[in-house]
C-alpha cells in the first residue's frame, strides 16, 4: 500500500526505487504503469491517466517483471515475439526483433528453448528482452538483476542506461546498492511512503 506518494520520473534518465521487501516498490511500479488503479490520486503519464480500467498497461509502458511473466508453454524466442504481436507487429518483424532483443541480453543461444529449461538467471534475461523489445516510453523494471552475477548485472544496467538515453523514462525497483549507485536518480519507500 502506498500512502501520500508523489513522484515525478523524468525521461532519459534511470531512477532507482529502493526499499525493503513490503516497502509499496512493486505496488507504485503497478499503479504508475497502469496494472493498479490507484485508490485515491492519480497517476498520470503525458497528461492522461496510467489506469485505462482495464488492468492493462497503456502502449507506451512496457513492464520487466520481478516474477518474470514468461508463458511456460512458449519457447525463449516465443516469449519474447509474443510482446511485438500483441502490439500489432507482423510475425515474421516480430520473431526478427526478438532474436536482436535476446541477443542484446546475451540469451540467444536460448531462443528455442523452453522457459522450464532457463536457469533463473536465464530467465530474469529473456524476460528483459521482452521489455526491452518494444522499445517503450516508459520501461519499469521490478528487480531486473536480482538472480544476475556481477557481469550480467553490469550489462542490463547498460541497457537500462541505453534506454534512457533513447528518452525514455526508465524505473528500477531494487533491493541491491549496487543497482541504485549505477542510476542516475533514487528514491527510497519505507512503510509506502517515500523517504
Amino acid at each position: 500500500m502506498l500512502d501520500d506518494v508523489s513522484v515525478t520520473f523524468p525521461a532519459g534518465k534511470v531512477t532507482a526505487l529502493s526499499g525493503p521487501s513490503g516497502s509499496g516498490k512493486t505496488t507504485l511500479l503497478s499503479v504508475a504503469g497502469g496494472l493498479l488503479e490507484p485508490t485515491s490520486g492519480t497517476a498520470t503519464y503525458a497528461g492522461r491517466p496510467t489506469w485505462t480500467g482495464s488492468g492493462d498497461p497503456r502502449p507506451e509502458v512496457a513492464f520487466v517483471l520481478q516474477v518474470y511473466g514468461l508463458v511456460p508453454i512458449l519457447s525463449a524466442g516465443e516469449n519474447v515475439s509474443i510482446a511485438l504481436r500483441a502490439r500489432g507487429v507482423a510475425p515474421a518483424e516480430a520473431d526478427d526483433r526478438a532474436a536482436a532483443a535476446l541477443a542484446r541480453f546475451g540469451v540467444a543461444d536460448l531462443t528455442d528453448r523452453q522457459v522450464e529449461e532457463l536457469s533463473g538467471g536465464q530467465l530474469q534475461r529473456v524476460a528483459c528482452a521482452r521489455g526491452f523489445v518494444v522499445g517503450a516510453e516508459v520501461l519499469l523494471a521490478d528487480e531486473p538483476t536480482s538472480e544476475l552475477d556481477e557481469t550480467n548485472r553490469a550489462l542490463v544496467l547498460a541497457e537500462l542506461h541505453a534506454e534512457a538515453e533513447r528518452g525514455s523514462v526508465v524505473v528500477v525497483a531494487t533491493h541491491d546498492p549496487a543497482v541504485v549507485e549505477a542510476c542516475d536518480l533514487h528514491h527510497a519507500l519505507d512503510e509506502g511512503r517515500l523517504r
